[in-house]
């Protein structure tokens, strides 16, 4: 018996889900019957991610606690999962004692591997995406386009990960098939992400004073 492992995005639960939601899920499920009938022992994993500046400012929108506000919407993806049939082994939610965990654990490591680090930074931020952004995603009329949403111009302090100093390896490992990404257009969206990170690191953190959301850095109880 083989083991297959499959999982799928895990949701913003900032509104209820949508069609894109359920088809991604639907898929999965089919997979994991498939595999099932193969005779393999299948481990499928979906989940929420309950954190993060949206679903901080959906709160803040409708006047509610952005814990409220996510336990009632993790509860109408659950339910939806059920309506549609789809069989998952493993749940995960940001939120989850276990997750929190989980997290802390590895940034505690990567900090004490000197992996982490501190610094100022002025730069394009994406809201919808969560992520700053640089000059090679300006479109040719030299804007951000429509997919990045609301853009705003920020300066604060961060921690960071030494992305940098594994593009090399990992564009390698992509290239060669060792890290296996299908269709070809994917494989070619991750390398040319690995090119761009090698330029850059990782932004891993945000500031409790703009986002207090998050699951706190071990080591700096002043960001999430």
């Amino acid at each position: 018996m083989s083991k297959f492992f499959i999982t799928t995005a895990i949701d913003y639960p900032n509104g209820s889900p949508h069609i894109g939601h359920a088809y991604e899920k639907v898929l999965a499920d089919i997979i994991a019957r498939y595999r099932r009938l193969c005779g393999d022992e299948v481990f499928f994993l979906t989940g929420v991610d309950q954190h993060g500046q949206k679903m901080q400012q959906t709160a803040d929108n409708e006047g509610v606690n952005v814990a409220t506000l996510a336990n009632r919407n993790t509860r109408k993806f659950i339910a939806l999962w059920e309506k549609l049939g789809v069989h998952y082994n493993g749940w995960a939610a940001t939120t989850d004692d276990l997750h929190k965990n989980c997290v802390q654990k590895i940034l505690s490591a990567l900090h004490d591997q000197g992996q982490l680090y501190k610094k100022a930074y002025k730069g394009f931020y994406s809201v919808r995406q969560e992520q700053y952004l640089t000059e090679k995603d300006r479109g040719e009329d030299g804007q951000f386009g429509e997919e990045w949403g609301e853009v705003v111009e920020l300066e604060e302090e961060n921690w960071y990960f030494r992305l940098s100093e594994h593009a090399d390896w990992l564009k390698t490992a992509v290239s060669e098939g060792s890290l296996g990404i299908i269709p070809e257009f994917r494989r070619a969206e991750v390398l040319n992400a690995i090119e761009r990170a090698s330029e850059t690191d990782l932004c891993i953190s945000r500031p409790k004073d703009r986002l207090h959301w998050g699951i706190e850095l071990p080591f700096d109880a002043g960001f999430v």
